[in-house]
């Protein structure tokens, strides 16, 4: 049995040395080059490639190398923490997608910073599902779905969070830093709604008989979109 293995693993490295020999055939003739010039190609290149030691690039005006065709028309950079950011109460926003990144077209996203105490205001997105990525700070989400079940998580930088499509959400800043993420969506715009703003702009009658708010609690409904609260209306 066990020679019998050997012999396999013989004829196997045998099969993969030919292997490896014709496709330098095939890369000498694509490139038009000698066979020679890929004899000192990693042969591990899946195991050992993936991230490596090399040495630092220059500045990108000496990397770029010119086209005949000439560049793309549109550029796949976009300078997201130069935004002007949308700044309220508990924190600031800054959003990216095809209105203002062309390439974007399947993707958005918004950066989001909060202050301590503050909180991602309830809303919900009706486009698809979010992904975040957090990127400092601690924080905690409570996600409702349908039929009163919901569930609350912490999260710290480097954690990945995932709200399903349409369910309604916060995220509160938990710690003493500012807590910043990244929501990002399988869209060209970015969308979301207010809890707060939707119960402000719907018949105060229906929202009462719904909810059996005082007149109080209902004049304090924004019709704008608060987006971030801080830590004092929190």
């Amino acid at each position: 049995m066990g020679g019998r293995a050997r012999c396999f693993a013989g004829r196997q490295s045998r099969r993969e040395s030919s292997e490896r020999e014709g496709a330098r055939d095939v890369l000498a003739k694509n490139f038009a080059v000698p066979e020679g010039a890929f004899a000192n190609i990693p042969q591990d290149v899946e195991h050992n490639r993936w991230i490596f030691a090399g040495k630092p690039p220059g500045p990108i005006s000496a990397q770029t190398v010119q086209s005949p065709a000439g560049p793309t028309p549109i550029s796949y950079s976009y300078r997201l923490s130069e935004q002007t950011p949308v700044k309220v109460g508990g924190g600031q926003v800054r959003v990216v997608d095809s209105s203002n990144f062309p390439a974007a077209s399947t993707v958005a996203a918004a950066l989001v910073e909060i202050e301590p105490g503050g909180l991602r205001e309830l809303h919900w997105h009706p486009t698809n599902d979010e992904w975040q990525y957090y990127l400092s700070g601690r924080g905690r989400m409570t996600v409702f779905a349908s039929g009163g079940r919901a569930r609350t998580f912490d999260y710290q930088a480097g954690d990945v969070g995932y709200v399903p499509f349409a369910m309604a959400h916060y995220v509160e800043n938990t710690g003493d830093e500012p807590l910043r993420f990244i929501e990002a969506f399988r869209s060209f715009y970015f969308a979301d709604v207010s809890v707060n703003q939707w119960m402000a702009l719907s018949p105060p009658d229906r929202v009462q008989a719904h909810l059996n708010l005082d007149e109080q609690t209902m004049k304090a409904l924004r019709k704008d979109k608060p987006i971030i609260v801080g830590p004092s209306a929190a």
